[in-house]
């Protein structure tokens, strides 16, 4: 059984659409620990009322990076955590801890990668700059989470086409419906092939 944390900072309907998953394609996972930067985020309620674990991370009581790793490491080992999923989380995961989980943490974008990716790119400045530079595909990516923003390894990809009468605003809707449905696809995708190197 792999144990999961997922980190949010929003309503969490990413990571809803996880638990459900987990539960409907009957994974050998369960998410333990949900991490979230907002006390108050819909994720640590969406947790709370499940029975998973919470913690609320913010860095701003921290001195410096290195004790803010520190304890993020800590509740991460403590829950003997093996994969780590971004569910809108809008903070960057410390260099630490992306070192301590070397293609073990994973990330969903609203966007096609390699494009319209990076800092800012998130919510619906992404889905703007796809609609302003003409495109008529966009889609979600699940991708390994490394060292630069939007830049590890793509695991999956699904696509959706943009009409011409889409805004920002309907595109991200459309989006999000098959974030739902891609991540969950990756997670099984990576436990399946994890599963498989750990029976040799």
């Amino acid at each position: 059984m792999f144990n999961l944390a997922v980190f949010c900072s929003g309503a969490g309907s990413n990571f809803q659409a996880l638990y459900r998953g987990i539960e409907e394609r009957h994974l050998p996972a369960q998410i333990v620990l949900c991490v979230s930067d907002k006390e108050s985020s819909g994720a640590i309620q969406f947790a709370r009322a499940n029975n998973i674990e919470t913690l609320h991370l913010s860095r701003t009581p921290y001195a410096d990076e290195e004790s803010y790793s520190n304890v993020m490491l800590s509740a991460l080992h403590a829950h003997h955590i093996d994969f780590i999923l971004l569910a809108g989380y809008l903070k960057k995961i410390p260099q630490k801890v992306i070192a301590a989980f070397p293609k073990k943490i994973l990330n969903i974008h609203p966007a096609l990668l390699p494009k319209f990716g990076g800092k800012g790119m998130y919510g619906l400045n992404v889905h703007e700059a796809v609609i302003n530079a003409g495109e008529t595909t966009s889609g979600a990516t699940v991708h390994f989470v490394n060292e630069e923003y939007d830049k590890g390894e793509i695991i999956l990809q699904r696509t959706v086409e943009i009409l011409p009468d889409d805004t920002p605003l309907s595109l991200s809707k459309k989006i999000l419906t098959i974030e739902h449905e891609v991540y969950i696809e990756a997670l099984q995708k990576i436990i399946s092939s994890t599963g498989q190197e750990k029976g040799k």
